[in-house]
C-alpha cells in the first residue's frame, strides 16, 4: 500500500491562491467561520506527515512564526499545522529548519514524494506549494486534489494562479461540502487527460 497524497489548497472563485500587496482582503479573503475553522482542525488533527515546497514554508515561518513561543498567530488551527510532521523539500533551504519536527529533503521534489508514498505510514497534505504539486500532478503522484473555494473574485488584485502552466486533467468529484453557508470545499481524483 502507498500512502495518499492530497494537495490541499484554498481559492478565490476565479482561481486564485492569493492577492497582491494592494489587495486588503486579509487571511482567508476575510470569509472564515466557525464551521471552516472547525473543518481545518479536525482535518490538521489526523495522522499525517505535511509536504511543502520552500517557499510555501518560508510563508509559513513568516507568518506563524518558527515555534509556539514566537507565533503571532496562536490559534489552534494554525498551532496544530506547525506542530504535524514535515518534510520540506527544497534545495535551497539548510538544515536545521526552525519549525517543530521538520526534516528537510534536497531532491527533485518528483523522487522525495514517490518515496515518502512508499515509505509513509500516514496520509500525506500538503499545503499550498503550488509549483510543486503542479509537477508532482504531472507525475500522477497527486491522489487528491482538495480545493476550498471562498467567496471572492479576486481579478485585479489575485496573485498565484493556482493552475497557471499545469497539464490537463480530468476530475472525479469524490466529496463536497458547504462551510458557513458559503466556502465550498471539493475534493477530486486527478487523471491526466489523454
Amino acid at each position: 500500500m502507498t500512502a495518499t497524497y492530497t494537495f490541499d489548497v484554498f481559492s478565490t472563485l476565479d482561481g486564485y491562491g492569493s492577492y497582491t500587496s494592494d489587495g486588503d482582503w486579509g487571511g482567508y479573503w476575510g470569509k472564515q467561520g466557525p464551521e471552516f475553522l472547525a473543518r481545518r482542525l479536525a482535518l490538521y488533527s489526523e495522522k499525517q506527515r505535511l509536504v511543502l515546497g520552500a517557499n510555501t514554508f518560508r510563508q509559513f515561518v513568516e507568518v506563524l512564526g518558527p515555534s509556539d513561543e514566537e507565533s503571532q498567530v496562536n490559534d489552534p488551527v494554525n498551532t496544530r499545522l506547525r506542530n504535524l510532521p514535515t518534510t520540506v523539500v527544497s534545495t535551497t533551504l539548510q538544515a536545521p529548519l526552525t519549525w517543530p519536527d521538520s526534516t528537510l529533503a534536497s531532491s527533485d521534489a518528483v523522487d522525495v514524494v514517490a518515496r515518502l508514498k512508499q515509505e509513509s505510514a500516514v496520509p500525506l497534505r500538503s499545503h499550498g506549494s503550488l509549483a510543486m504539486n503542479r509537477a508532482l500532478m504531472a507525475a500522477g503522484l497527486v491522489d487528491r486534489v482538495q480545493v476550498t473555494v471562498f467567496p471572492v473574485i479576486s481579478g485585479r488584485t489575485g496573485a498565484d494562479p493556482i493552475f497557471r502552466g499545469a497539464v490537463d486533467f480530468d476530475l472525479e468529484l469524490i466529496e463536497s461540502r458547504t462551510l458557513d453557508g458559503h466556502i465550498q470545499e471539493l475534493t477530486y481524483r486527478p487523471t491526466l487527460h489523454a
